[in-house]
């Protein structure tokens, strides 16, 4: 099943390859157009404009962090970062939501320069105002359990999750600013000291680049706030795998292995792993789950449109083109290939074994062939959203407010009619 909306990213393709030749592996591209067409994509249409919650009547300013520059937490580019803030009200205006932009990675000198010109490395090209939509509205249709809470969509512009350190910034060279653990810290003093400090509820949430920065950081998210308060964290399609691709090689790890040593990344990750293997293997999310207290709840599709592409077939293992149409449609692809996409699912359920036992945990893993799913109404809660059994928000909803333990795990393409499919052949 696939909208207009869904449809509409078919223009990415196009774009991709020209911006695949500036970076020096490509993959982060793709994620960034997911972002850079985000807004867009969750747009409803204007039907309905005398419905109050509608979302194209809800733009939200963007915010510049206003201690930024004293702390020197600086965008790739030396510009301050950025937030889009919606205040909280009735029951909910001691709650906080916060939700992590994702936007991928850069890993050389040379891309992480492209990337500044982008609204994912300087906020000088962030939008002024932005829609708030799927886990991020106020219109309790769309979003039941979280409509009135307080609301942060974090901007994402240091390009390696919010871990990136100065220490590891070039020398000689175009100056870049490698100051992720800067900006997540100025950020989190800023909306502590306009209300996140006497929140009851806390909920820190991320798609892709942003569902890993949220693993990345949630421990430290639940330590600045109160004891008594009730924190959790949400990681929406960042569960990105080790996996080899169909050639054998580890593209995944070696790129995060340029990353990690680019901008410092280790000192953002969890000591006892770094130190017990190389620290690129600790951005994982399966190690770094290995080593979160606070409750986590990871929501993944098991054939990952953007790991896919990515990690399992990534262009350089198809030089014959056998894989393109089933990379840019799921319905396009034979016998044989749709077993190897299992494959890559069972890697996926391998990888999530021991955190199934986790009681706290939750998750949902469904067998479409998306990207990120929180954000969008369509995907997190509408009447055509996807579902096992509930839709993704209710199923959140239960996990966090502890009425039911939540393990949805969904069976093998293409047993589920409720999936969104993207697909890229469309023009």
């Amino acid at each position: 099943m696939a909208n207009s909306r869904l449809r509409g990213l078919t223009w990415w393709r196009k774009w991709a390859k020209k911006e695949w030749a500036i970076t020096a592996v490509g993959f982060s591209l793709i994620v960034f157009l997911f972002t850079l067409i985000s807004d867009s994509w969750s747009r409803r249409d204007d039907s309905n404009l005398n419905n109050p919650f509608d979302h194209t009547h809800d733009l939200v300013d963007l915010t510049l962090v206003r201690n930024a520059k004293n702390t020197g937490a600086f965008c790739l580019d030396g510009s301050l970062p950025g937030y889009h803030f919606q205040k909280g009200f009735g029951s909910g205006s001691n709650n906080w939501l916060l939700h992590v932009e994702g936007g991928g990675w850069c890993n050389t000198v040379s891309s992480c320069s492209s990337r500044k010109f982008t609204r994912l490395g300087s906020s000088k090209y962030m939008e002024s105002q932005v829609p708030f939509s799927g886990i991020l509205s106020r219109d309790p249709s769309q979003n039941p359990d979280f409509f009135n809470w307080n609301k942060v969509k974090i901007r994402y512009c240091d390009g390696a999750s919010f871990a990136s350190h100065p220490e590891s910034e070039p020398k000689n060279e175009e100056k870049l600013f490698f100051r992720g653990q800067l900006i997540w810290e100025a950020l989190m003093d800023e909306l502590l000291s306009i209300g996140l400090s006497n929140a009851k509820q806390a909920l820190l949430s991320g798609c892709s680049a942003g569902g890993l920065a949220t693993l990345i950081h949630c421990d430290n998210f639940r330590e600045l706030l109160p004891k008594d308060t009730t924190v959790k964290c949400l990681a929406d399609a960042g569960f990105f795998l080790d996996e080899k691709d169909i050639l054998g090689n580890r593209t995944m790890r070696s790129f995060y292995n340029d990353v990690v040593h680019l901008q410092g990344v280790a000192k953002s990750l969890h000591k006892d792993c770094v130190a017990r293997m190389e620290p690129s293997k600790c951005l994982f999310p399966q190690e770094i789950i290995k080593n979160i207290k606070t409750p986590v709840f990871l929501v993944n599709p098991a054939y990952d449109i953007w790991q896919i592409q990515n990690i399992l077939i990534p262009d350089a293992s198809d030089p014959h083109g056998d894989w393109r149409n089933c990379r840019l449609n799921i319905h396009d692809c034979n016998p044989s290939q749709i077993g190897i996409l299992h494959g890559f699912r069972n890697s996926l359920l391998r990888a999530l074994g021991e955190f199934q036992k986790i009681k706290e945990g939750g998750m949902f893993i469904n067998s479409c062939f998306v990207h990120c799913q929180t954000w969008m109404a369509e995907t997190w809660h509408s009447a055509k959203s996807p579902r096992i059994n509930r839709t993704i928000a209710e199923s959140v909803g239960d996990w966090f407010f502890g009425q039911k333990a939540v393990k949805q795990i969904d069976c093998p393409y293409p047993c589920n009619p409720t999936c969104y499919h993207l697909d890229f052949t469309r023009g």
